[in-house]
């Protein structure tokens, strides 16, 4: 089973480097582009046999505890059961 794991700033927080990349796109010639949010991507490979609901709860409060910032990110979570 996979994890996989997507972590964003919050609207409300000011993204130095989404707006970056935002003003790089538009120098380069791409019109339209109304914001950028960089965040990061994890991936998080689980055993053989590992329970998705314990898996979900333990990866949830890892999110919460270490992986994400909870006061300036948001995460989504997403369990691949097919993936080995």
């Amino acid at each position: 089973m996979k994890a996989k794991i997507i972590i964003t700033p919050k609207k409300a927080v000011l993204d130095p480097q989404g707006k970056t990349v935002q003003n790089a796109l538009e120098h380069l010639g791409y019109q339209g582009v109304t914001g950028v949010h960089v965040g990061k991507y994890i991936e998080i490979e689980l055993a053989a046999g590992t329970d998705p609901e314990a898996a979900r709860r333990a990866l949830n409060e890892a999110c919460h505890r270490f992986l994400s910032n909870p006061i300036i990110e948001d995460y989504r979570l997403e369990l691949d059961p097919a993936a080995a």
